[in-house]
């Protein structure tokens, strides 16, 4: 009761922006919604923006914690999170592909589509995490290595390398469980069920929370084991996460149809296997060359040393706490333009993204000012050198001008993958940061004076070339199309 007045206070707040005397002021109507509207939205987003933003509020803890034992410490995690943010993507880009087909059947009231669906989601996030851990164990001392090429003394590297080591063999272990995870909170996610997903979230970032404050500094007579203990405590949380959603769903199977029978036979039909590739492999490309790049464009700023590394981990986990409204609506954006689409309700689905955008991008710009003006606080949070405590509040200030950008970006690829151009959203991602993101910040950082903020910034910037794209694209309407009947 008390979220659903939350929100009906957001809700008439935010049309009261729009609305003078009960009209809806001239062609904005197409792009602002009603209370019925947005309560809609808010109802799916909402969840998701909790689930994450606990998540993340508790990676900010974490962070914290680590960032007080020490800067070696806290770099060796950040290198670490950063190569398994790879694998992320990569789960997430492997059960997207998928879940764009999930949405529509689910739109059709096709349970059997459904699980046809996560069966090819079990297959696909299997063969990913084999071959992570595979990679990790054989060359994950040389990938922690790349990112010390900068300035910092021989011991000091040294160190960073140690505990970034330490860390991912024991990370290693959580792999198999954040993998069902997402295989499983996709799918409800798609199927508009968003609370149980956001409970078993919840419950694991206090479970890691919890653990990390016993293991990290050895309370309560556990041996203090730093960055070791911050990785059992995250690999336990995954556990937890997986066996509550896991758990809850087949207990309610009466609540959840499409999850009988799921089990009776592991295999895909040949037509659905080919559909699903041939939409979701340009996805799986995607999240993997994008988060590839992404780690590049770190190894980049890396080499103005480990301050640099310092900083930026500290800025990228504040961002992570108020990206969680973009993340969040653009997540809503795949949900519901999907199911219209799946309905084939192409009007409606073409006024309800124009609405879901505009939404994102309004609530981002207040978030970032809030971002902006809080970001002197953050970094003395951390117990790290002054240079890095700099470093950071300038990258989350730079973080926060760029948001509301960013928040139209999502909308806009979301808008695009949710009617299966995706083949249009790799170009538009993943070749994007590869052909223009990482050469911008090569050059800058390897043959310029120029500081590492400013050449943060000139990266962020060349994002706006994507904006124009992404206008076109969504605006043409090349997105609207019902992919499972197809």
């Amino acid at each position: 009761m008390h979220l659903m007045r939350i929100m009906d206070f957001f809700i008439v707040n935010f049309n009261a922006l729009f609305i003078m005397e009960g009209r809806t002021m001239g062609k904005l109507s197409k792009f602002i919604g009603n209370k019925a509207f947005y309560k809609m939205v808010l109802l799916i987003a909402v969840p998701i923006m909790i689930q994450n933003g606990i998540t993340n509020f508790v990676s900010l803890l974490d962070n914290i914690m680590i960032g007080q034992i020490g800067t070696e410490q806290m770099s060796g995690v950040a290198i670490v999170n950063q190569l398994l943010f790879v694998y992320n993507l990569c789960i997430f880009g492997g059960v997207s592909g998928a879940g764009i087909f999930t949405a529509q059947f689910f739109g059709q009231k096709n349970d059997e589509g459904v699980r046809q669906t996560m069966r090819f989601k079990l297959w696909m996030t299997m063969a990913i995490t084999i071959f992570t851990i595979a990679l990790f164990l054989s060359s994950g001392t040389t990938l922690i290595g790349s990112y010390l090429k900068g300035e910092g003394t021989a011991e000091d590297i040294a160190a960073t390398l140690r505990f970034g080591t330490q860390y991912l063999w024991i990370m290693l272990l959580g792999l198999p469980a954040f993998a069902a995870v997402q295989m499983y909170s996709s799918t409800l996610r798609e199927c508009g069920q968003t609370i149980l997903p956001m409970k078993a979230g919840i419950a694991a970032v206090f479970v890691n929370l919890t653990f990390n404050y016993i293991l990290i500094y050895g309370k309560f007579g556990a041996p203090a084991l730093g960055v070791q203990g911050a990785a059992i405590a995250t690999v336990l949380s995954r556990y937890v996460e997986m066996l509550i959603v896991v758990a809850q769903v087949h207990r309610k199977a009466d609540e959840y149809a499409y999850i009988r029978g799921l089990y009776h036979t592991l295999k895909v039909p040949k037509d659905l296997t080919w559909k699903i590739l041939r939409k979701g492999s340009p996805l799986l490309f995607n999240e993997t060359l994008w988060a590839a790049g992404m780690a590049m464009l770190t190894q980049c700023y890396s080499i103005r040393g480990l301050n640099v590394v310092a900083g930026l981990n500290v800025s990228n986990t504040i961002n992570n706490v108020f990206n969680i409204v973009f993340i969040a609506l653009g997540d809503s954006v795949a949900i519901i333009v999907g199911q219209l689409l799946g309905a084939g309700k192409m009007q409606e689905a073409r006024d309800t993204d124009n609405k879901l955008i505009v939404f994102s991008v309004a609530c981002c710009s207040c978030v970032a000012a809030v971002m902006f003006l809080l970001a002197p606080l953050f970094p003395s949070l951390y117990k790290i050198n002054d240079e890095a405590r700099l470093l950071a509040k300038y990258f989350i200030m730079a973080a926060a001008v760029f948001m509301p950008q960013n928040a139209f970006l999502h909308a806009a690829y979301f808008t695009l993958r949710s009617g299966g151009k995706t083949i249009v959203t790799f170009l538009f991602d993943s070749v994007f940061i590869w052909c223009i993101s990482v050469p911008i910040a090569f050059m800058l950082s390897h043959y310029t004076a120029l500081s590492v903020i400013m050449v943060y910034v000139m990266v962020q910037i060349g994002d706006f070339i994507k904006c124009l794209i992404g206008f076109v694209l969504v605006k043409k309407g090349v997105w609207l199309q019902n992919i499972v009947t197809s």
